[in-house]
């Protein structure tokens, strides 16, 4: 552990800075207030299969958004920490597209607050996979450090492989739901080498950003057809209609 002046010194010459904005903050790996406001986070009332809020929720019933009472999910309860808009889109496009890796450590933070009532002592925790030419060009995983960070909050067990993407698919963005879907169908598989770390388990999928749920329903019905007892999932940020 360093000396107590030597963090003083350092805090001093590289002082913390906001994820976001750069500006002056408390401490490492935190927002400063404008972009903590900018940031909406989601509680535990939102829709019980994606985390997204819900209009006039009544508190003690388990309730689903639109999406979810449309789409089948594979999935039995899915959480988000936050909405895909304002500085919650910021993190997740700093994560994902310019190597900002950093944003992981407090992210796992949030995550856990927002599965905490959805695992246990038992449950497995894994990334949503990348194919591999994908993985070479980025360097990285993005779900795979939110998994990393996420498990070392919960003292929980992940897996960083116990998915592949054997299939590369194109871009999802500016696709139709239906197309989303058809597209990823197949296109995620077990590691035969890991898929036992599955059995009879609860298994936590982790993703960085839920839009329809076409790539989180993929990684969820391998998880179930590998033997996974039940399967949940969580993304740090739910993209949604108007948001």
């Amino acid at each position: 552990m360093a000396h107590p002046a030597f963090q003083t010194a350092v805090s001093l010459i590289y002082p913390p800075r906001c994820l976001t904005c750069g500006g002056m903050v408390e401490s490492d790996f935190g927002l400063c207030g404008p972009c903590w406001r900018d940031t909406s986070f989601l509680g535990a009332s939102g829709c019980d299969g994606c985390g997204a809020p819900l209009q006039g929720g009544s508190g003690d019933i388990v309730e689903c958004c639109d999406d979810c009472l449309t789409i089948p999910r594979p999935w039995s309860q899915g959480r988000a920490a936050m909405l895909y808009k304002g500085t919650g889109r910021k993190l997740v496009l700093a994560l994902k597209h310019s190597d900002r890796q950093d944003v992981a450590r407090p992210a796992g933070l949030w995550l856990a607050n927002a599965v905490r009532d959805i695992v246990t002592p038992t449950t497995l925790i894994a990334p949503v996979p990348l194919h591999w030419m994908r993985l070479l060009k980025r360097r990285y995983n993005q779900s795979a450090l939110l998994a990393q960070s996420l498990s070392k909050q919960l003292v929980l067990s992940w897996c960083p492989d116990l998915l592949q993407r054997p299939m590369r698919t194109a871009s999802l963005d500016g696709h139709s739901r239906d197309a989303r879907f058809a597209m990823l169908q197949n296109a995620i598989a077990p590691h035969p080498k890991r898929k036992h770390r599955m059995a009879g388990r609860h298994v936590l999928l982790v993703d960085d950003v839920m839009t329809t749920g076409a790539t989180l329903a993929a990684a969820a019905d391998a998880c179930l057809a590998s033997g996974a007892r039940d399967v949940s999932v969580v993304v740090l940020a739910r993209a949604i209609k108007d948001a």
